[in-house]
């Protein structure tokens, strides 16, 4: 049983099916099954398939006897892989083990073969667990000598191997679809080589010669078959006698042919005659079907499909003798065209052109175009119309497959080029001539932006089974389709000869030619048709009909492909419920009249697919609409409710809606109305679940949607629902307990009309979103409708986020009416009477008044709860999840208008229950300030002492909680009396300045015991020093000013607030993290972390300086607060303030962080997977079923520094694979779990095997031990530290961060997939608490830490040990990179995506400025002042190989040129490149001249050199790497960038010369300038490293 993996399909729902049989037929949607074909290596090593059923897990049995074949003595060679076990004389061998192993079972023959005979094994026995199976092919490498890969494809040094349908020689494939795919072959079947006297390698399958698979084969061969994956055992086939092969199929020598149409097929050894002639496996039916219905083997075609396919093996078979014209010259005949077949299609049928991209793999009669490879490629996938396009020919095409793993997808247009001329590019929008290209949501002439927004739709949101299309009018005018809506002009002037092109680039995988004959799209053959699928067409062609509509709702004889409507009318169902998941659309047949009922019973469902039936209404009139695969992919006039949520246009306006359709079962009713006030509500068994969507037209239809499990509904008549509530009257603030979106706590507060450009209103003015979300970030400013009342809260909740832009939802208040407001691009843009919280600074008026406030938005997730409330005293407040953060700003004006950002990350809002007036303090004072700070505030009678070593001009006061500088300005130090433990907090308030001396106070850590320095108050120790930074004796951290230094020695700059600014009454302290890290706190903020990697034996040390004559000390030993001082808790009781809690020091938790509310019980939800069984109090789960469905989550939040464990109860040894552990951020109460953890899509973090996963994508590897591994009685739990930092702890030892800076709230979840039955929850226990783990952590943090670096627990620094993330520069550096919109596919994953070099940073690491790289070893310059963020490398490169032995350069480029250089892959990549030393097309230069529109470019031309440099300071002056202006979407500013790339280069193949570009000075003085230019004209010679990037 194996890992799980993320499903290929690009639905918005998943649909793996719970269980397989063997009645039941495995799709390739539903369980996919890594292939290994055009990627192999490594990459498929490992894979395992799919799970199946333990039905399916027993062998088929023996298959029929063989014919035999002829070897060379028939025994197999005594040495074989290391799992091999030979018997029955040799001729018989087995994989051992081969439920753990899936490779090093190779056999070669005892002999080499003999020319002409057959060398024939039969399949024994094959398991289920694995993907690939037997491979077989021949040798040249003697098998007494050879050592042993460990597999078939790892054979090197003249060895031909037959695997899947491919053929490969010495590891690369040479062959594609070649022959029979023999991972379809059984147990009992046969399969055989055989070396011809030519030199020929012919591959057998049960007695059928398969055609030559390579030629040039040597004399002397071994057979060669690798026991792989699923095949565990064969058996030579002794030779039979007077057996001799079969004649073979006459097959053309493996010469070029003359045309450059059939020399793809040339490379198949196929002549252009065999390309079109029928397999014996694809002979003519003995009858032409009746129906599709009456055959089985048809039932899956389409109409035109079968028709095509009968007639092709008639005509191929001599039963038809059809004369037909030869297509016009350069359409598909060779230059010969002579004594080649004619090809069947007429030139009346739009097909694909047999020249294509290089990935690209035609089928279907060259109806449908594949690319190759997926998962691996993004591009080379363009393909062409085998013929122009005539006037007003519609040209369209249909999404068959998705990938979810590329930025962008399809793109469609037209082009004048030939194909039969056209060297085909990696995309077309690279095609800079006579190209016009549908792109996203624009349109792309000659590859550049013409139309930025030329309709509402976006190609790269369309889903599988979508249709766009295109028509260039009569008029010259050219037209796109959408799902059969014309979008209209997008260009009015077309050349009259174009040809229709498709990219299948990024996403897209597979489309195929709809033509007009088609029976799905007979309704769409005219262009009235196509202007009724409008809404506006819907409702002019429902007015009439309205007349004469039936009294009685039936369904629409109109419906999906795969349902049928049943019983006059009255019953829609999908008769082959288990084959598909989709296309079970249907409608009404008649519009609804305002406050009608429509009304479903569910009467069948099917156990296998997720999700299930989906209801609403839509515009579209269903005699003219072409209905879609799910109704959600509608883009206009459709509102449906799917799962517990409600969608419009494809859109999800409310995420939290009803009872979950989900979880309906067989007999269960659900209905929809529309009232006569336009609003929608749903009914789930004739409950009303509240008003769904608002401004509903009438004449809508009403639609069912048999998705997922729902296989059958019925229409129900007159059956009693719950009354639909009455609209309340305007300013009435009563709300309906039975409508959950109707009330806000008794609130009118809702979002205004009036909003920015990209914003829209959705749910009643409830709900804001921004559209275009991945191609626009700002523009999306809400506000809402009055002005705030003093102590009311506005709260809003985060309900969508993307992973694309930087920053995140800003918030706040403004006096600006909204009719007065002109929206900005966004609100810090406005320069008066507004306050805004961005991140955590506090603006006004566009400017900075205070930095670190006590929450962090850009850190907030979905599920996030933010708050605003301006108090009577005219403070404002925010609060997070409920939780006061204190005071922001004062002195605001009386009425303010609640306003919010939707910018960057954030998408969706939604207006909470909890708006309103808040019972509270703040409504009248602003007593909750010092509530504000969830560190530790002072309390009365402190217990921290100065020790009595101190600096010679200190006195000691108050009983030594007070120290005075009595003379000068230095040898002032003072130290705390013990060691600071773990989050403890030593504060000192200033007492006295003395303003003749500069400087600043200085504070830190030191692992100095002030014990050692001598005795005496009032008297230094020998050898202290007169100040700080002077302190080396032992290692010390400290701040001055705004300094970080370590031993004196500057570690970081312009850190927090500066302490030169402190006044009489300012508190300062310090804090040892329980993450190793020193925090410096300012009035009570946390500056965040300022120095990592701290020793565990610290004390606080302090320089009374300068100015700062006296300080006392305000802080306790004790980590306890005061009632008053604690932040707001739910479960607080009013009645017991002043009462102190010591519950946290008697559960052990003295010496660390406060854990803050420890549940007293910890359970599993109610809301699970359907395969749960939940027991024991709700603390033991079990999986009663299947491998998956095992889904659970922890009724409450995880709370930093508690550990969450369950207990590993019960493993069926039957799977592979086990439980999977994580934490998700999203509110799971409603959430409707997937087949398994892996399936999470959003907000999940998981542990699985040794790696880590983020939203199904591993974000690191070898991590911890293997989970699937873990016995029966094996402990394994979470923690959340203090800084959001997710450990993972196995039987109570903590294996180190798993996943830094988790958003909170969040809950643990355990997957109990494969082995993994059941799991117990075991009491909760403080992560910090000493112990065996706490232990343990120390042990690592000595043994294991380099400079604050954890090096064995990750391959990425903690986030605190990483100066980026408070670096300026970076995140400069970082915003402009994502202005470029280049796919985040193309560089590394965090934590290695980005290194910053600027100067802070670089002195941070301590970097030296050269290093020496390569094989003879070269030096070359760091990127110093740039910041340089790493590239994804090609995986079937050697690329740490590369990096180690070739030399490292710089290359200067410009903006225009990364996303091209990106998609080549490497410099100087053909004639085109835009990096090459030859100017640019719209550059002025001698000796470039442009070609032809639609010349081919020259063959044999020479590639163009490439300049290189060892300096960066060479390669990125402005005549090598050009600048360019920007604006910063954060601070507004303009900066100049500059963009260069670092790559790897081959040795010996570039040439170092003098620089060749004319600069003022030397730029390099370390580099001499003979070296200074390197010139490499080697195509390849070049590997793409890093993108860098420079700003000013």
């Amino acid at each position: 049983m194996p890992e799980v993996g993320v499903s290929s399909s690009h639905c918005r729902k998943s649909s793996l099916p719970k269980s397989t049989s063997p009645s039941e037929p495995i799709h390739h949607f539903a369980m996919p099954v890594s292939a290994r074909r055009g990627c192999h290596g490594a990459a498929k090593r490992g894979c395992r398939a799919a799970p199946v059923s333990a039905e399916m897990a027993a062998g088929s049995g023996s298959g029929p006897g063989s014919n035999g074949g002829l070897g060379s003595g028939g025994e197999l060679h005594p040495r074989t892989g290391r799992l091999v076990s030979l018997s029955a004389c040799g001729r018989t061998a087995r994989r051992q083990q081969p439920g753990q192993e899936f490779n090093h079972g190779l056999v070669l023959s005892r002999e080499p073969l003999r020319d002409g005979r057959v060398f024939t094994v039969r399949i024994d026995r094959k398991v289920n667990s694995w993907s690939g199976s037997i491979e077989i092919g021949v040798t040249a490498l003697d098998p007494s000598v050879l050592d042993f890969p460990s597999s078939a494809t790892g054979l090197k040094g003249g060895s031909w191997v037959v695997s899947g349908c491919s053929v490969l020689r010495d590891g690369r494939s040479v062959l594609e679809e070649y022959g029979q795919d023999l991972d379809q072959l059984g147990e009992g079947d046969h399969v055989g080589v055989e070396r011809t006297v030519a030199g020929e390698l012919r591959l057998w399958v049960n007695g059928r010669d398969c055609g030559v698979a390579a030629t040039g084969l040597p004399p002397r061969v071994w057979a060669v078959v690798d026991l792989y994956g699923k095949c565990t055992q064969i058996t030579v086939l002794p030779p039979e006698p007077g057996f001799s092969p079969p004649t073979p199929i006459p097959t053309p020598p493996l010469e070029p042919l003359a045309s450059t149409e059939d020399s793809a097929l040339a490379e198949q050894g196929t002549s252009a005659d065999e390309a079109f002639m029928v397999s014996p496996a694809q002979a003519r039916p003995e009858t032409f079907p009746n129906s599709l219905e009456s055959h089985n083997d048809f039932a899956s075609m389409e109409l035109s499909e079968v028709v095509s396919s009968t007639i092709l093996s008639a005509y191929n078979g001599g039963l038809l003798n059809v004369n037909l014209s030869s297509p016009p010259a350069g359409e598909g005949l060779g230059s010969s065209g002579a004594a080649t077949s004619p090809i069947l299609t007429s030139n009346d049928a739009l097909l694909f052109h047999e020249k294509c991209g290089t990935l690209i793999k035609l089928s279907n009669n060259n109806k449908t175009a594949e690319r190759r490879r997926p998962l691996d490629e993004f591009n080379n996938g363009v393909v062409m119309t085998n013929r122009p396009l005539r006037d007003n020919e519609m040209f369209e095409i249909r999404i068959d497959k998705l990938v979810d793993k590329w930025s962008g997808s399809i793109e469609i247009g037209v082009t004048t080029h030939n194909p039969n001329s056209l060297e085909y590019p990696a995309t077309m929008t690279n095609l800079q001539s006579g190209t016009i290209m549908m792109s996203g949501c624009g349109i792309l002439t000659n590859g550049k932006g013409t139309r930025r927004e030329y309709c509402e739709f976006s190609l790269d949101e369309l889903q599988e089974g979508d249709h766009i299309g295109l028509t260039r009018k009569s008029n010259s005018a050219l037209h796109f389709f959408i799902n059969g809506i014309d979008q209209g002009v997008a260009t009015p002037l077309t050349p009259p000869v174009v040809y229709g092109v498709v990219d299948l680039y990024g996403m897209a995988v597979k489309v195929t030619i709809v033509h007009n004959n088609n029976h799905s799209d007979r309704l769409r053959r005219n262009n009235a048709i196509l202007r009724a699928l409008s809404p506006e067409g819907a409702l002019r062609r429902a007015a009439p009909a309205a007349q004469a509509e039936p009294e009685r709702l039936l369904f629409h004889p109109n419906c999906g492909q795969k349902a049928a409507i049943t019983h006059e009318g009255r019953t829609a169902l999908r008769p082959h419920a288990t084959d598909d998941f989709n296309h079970g659309v249907v409608l009404s047949s008649r519009a609804l009249r305002d406050g009608e009922v429509f009304q479903v019973r569910i009467d069948k469902m099917v156990d296998k697919w997720a999700g299930s039936i989906e209801i609403g209404v839509t515009t579209h009139n269903p005699a003219y609409l072409q209905l879609p695969s799910t109704m959600t992919n509608l883009r206009s006039g459709t509102w449906m409710m799917t799962g517990n949520g409600v969608m419009h246009n494809g859109t999800t306006i409310l995420d939290e809606y009803g009872h979950n359709l989900d979880r309906l079962k067989a007999g269960d009713t659900v209905g929809v109305v529309r009232r006569e006030d336009g609003t929608l509500h749903f009914f789930v068994n004739g409950m009303t679940q509240g008003p769904a969507a608002w401004n509903v037209p009438p004449g809508v239809y009403a639609v069912v949607d048999l998705y997922g499990q729902a296989a059958q509904a019925t229409i129900v008549d007159d059956v009693e629902v719950s009354p639909v509530p009455e609209p309340l009257p305007e300013g009435n603030n009563q709300v309906s307990p039975s409508s959950p979106s109707s009330g806000a706590g008794g609130s009118d507060l809702r979002f205004h009309q009036l909003h920015g450009s990209n914003a829209v209103i959705t749910n009643g003015g409830r709900t804001a979103l921004r559209h275009n979300c991945r191609s626009e970030f700002n523009d999306a400013i809400v506000i809402s409708n009055r002005a705030l009342r003093d102590g009311e809260l506005f709260e809003i909740v985060i309900q969508k986020m993307v992973d694309r832009w930087s920053g995140s939802i800003e918030a706040g208040v403004t006096a600006i009416r909204p009719e007065d407001l002109e929206f900005p691009n966004t609100m810090t843009d406005i320069d008066y009477d507004t306050w805004m919280l961005s991140g955590t600074a506090i603006m006004q008026d566009g400017n900075t008044m205070r930095n670190n406030y006590g929450c962090d938005l850009d850190a907030l997730g979905t599920g996030a709860r933010i708050g605003m409330m301006r108090t009577a005293k005219g403070d404002l407040h925010y609060f997070i999840n409920g939780q006061d953060q204190g005071a922001a700003c004062s002195g605001l004006p009386p009425e303010v208008y609640a306003v919010v950002d939707l910018y960057g990350q954030c998408v969706q809002v939604s207006i909470t229950n909890a708006t309103g007036p808040m019972d509270n303090s703040l409504a009248t004072s602003n007593t909750a300030t010092e509530k504000s700070f969830p560190l530790h505030s002072p309390v009365a009678g402190v217990a921290h002492r100065f020790h009595s070593t101190c600096g010679k001009n200190v006195s000691l006061e108050e009983d030594g909680t007070r120290a005075v500088r009595a003379a000068g300005y230095a040898h002032g130090l003072v130290f705390s009396t013990k060691e600071l433990r773990a989050e403890e907090v030593f504060e000192v308030k200033v007492e006295e300045l003395d303003e003749k001396w500069a400087g600043s106070l200085r504070l830190g850590l030191t692992t100095l015991a002030p014990g050692e320095m001598g005795p005496g108050a009032g008297g230094s120790g020998p050898g202290l020093p007169p100040s700080l930074p002077e302190l080396r004796t032992k290692t010390t951290w400290m701040v001055s000013s705004c300094e970080v230094r370590r031993d004196g020695q500057l570690q970081r700059m312009n850190y927090g607030r500066n302490l030169e600014r402190l006044g009489v009454g300012s508190r300062v302290g310090v804090r040892r993290g329980a993450d190793d890290t020193m925090h410096i706190l300012v009035d009570g903020e946390d500056m965040g972390p300022a120095a990592t990697g701290v020793a565990k034996n610290v004390w606080a040390v302090l320089d009374l300086y300068g100015p700062v004559r006296s300080v006392s000390i305000v802080s306790s030993t004790r980590l306890e607060e005061s009632e008053g001082t604690q932040p707001p808790s739910p479960t607080s009781d009013t009645s017991s303030e002043g009462e102190e809690d010591d519950e946290g020091e008697e559960r052990g938790l003295g010496g660390q962080n406060e854990v803050g509310i420890i549940p007293t019980t910890l359970e599993f939800l109610e809301n699970h997977g359907k395969n749960i069984l939940l027991s024991n109090g709700n603390r033991t789960a079990t999986r009663v079923a299947s491998y998956n469905q095992g889904i659970v989550v922890i009724n409450q939040p995880l709370v930093p520094q508690l550990l969450v464990q369950v207990r590993i109860d019960f493993l069926n040894r039957q799977w592979t694979s086990s439980l999977v552990l994580g934490v998700i951020t999203c509110a799971p109460e409603r959430l409707n779990f997937p087949a398994s953890a892996c399936a999470l899509k959003r907000a999940a973090w998981l542990l699985r095997g040794r790696g880590v996963f983020h939203n199904g994508l591993k974000i690191c590897e070898k991590f911890g031990p293997n989970l699937d591994t873990c016995p029966e009685g094996t402990i394994v739990g979470l923690r959340l530290d203090s800084s959001g930092g997710l450990h993972l702890h196995v039987n109570g030892v903590d294996q180190g961060v798993a996943v830094p800076d988790v958003p909170q709230p969040c809950h643990a979840l355990v997957d109990l997939y494969g082995q993994c039955e059941q799991v117990t929850i075991v009491n909760p226990e403080p992560g910090a608490a000493s112990g065996k783990s706490a232990g343990t952590q120390g042990d690592m943090e000595k043994a294991d830490m380099v400079d604050g670096i954890k090096e064995s627990v990750c391959w990425g620094p903690p986030p605190a040990a990483s100066p980026l993330k408070s670096c300026e520069y970076h995140a400069l550096c970082s915003r402009f990179r994502e202005l470029l919109l280049l796919p985040e596919d193309y560089f590394m994953p965090p934590p290695k995506r980005s290194l910053c070099y600027c100067e802070s940073c670089r002195k941070l690491r301590g970097d030296e400025a050269h290093r020496r790289r390569g094989e003879p070893p070269r030096e070359y310059a760091l990127p110093f002042g740039w910041c340089r963020f790493n590239l994804r490398v090609n995986p079937r490169l050697e690329a740490g190989t590369l990096t180690k032995k070739w030399h490292m350069a710089y290359h200067g480029s410009n903006v225009a040129a990364v996303r091209r250089v990106l998609d080549r892959g490497e410099l100087g990549a053909g004639t085109a490149s835009i990096l090459s030393c030859r100017p640019l097309k719209g550059e002025p230069g001698v000796g470039f001249e442009e070609p032809g529109e639609n010349c081919a470019p020259p063959r044999e031309e020479q590639p163009p050199p490439v300049l290189l440099s060892p300096s960066l300071q060479y390669a990125g002056a402005e005549t090598l790497a050009s600048k360019v202006q920007f604006r910063d979407p954060k601070s507004q500013r303009t900066h100049q960038a500059q963009v260069a790339f670092q790559v790897c280069v081959r040795p010996g193949s570039y040439t170092p010369g003098p620089p060749s570009a004319a600069l003022g000075e030397p730029p390099d003085p370390h580099f001499s300038p003979a070296e200074l230019e390197w010139v490499t004209k080697e195509k390849g010679a070049t590997l793409l490293y890093a993108l860098l990037v420079r700003v000013e």
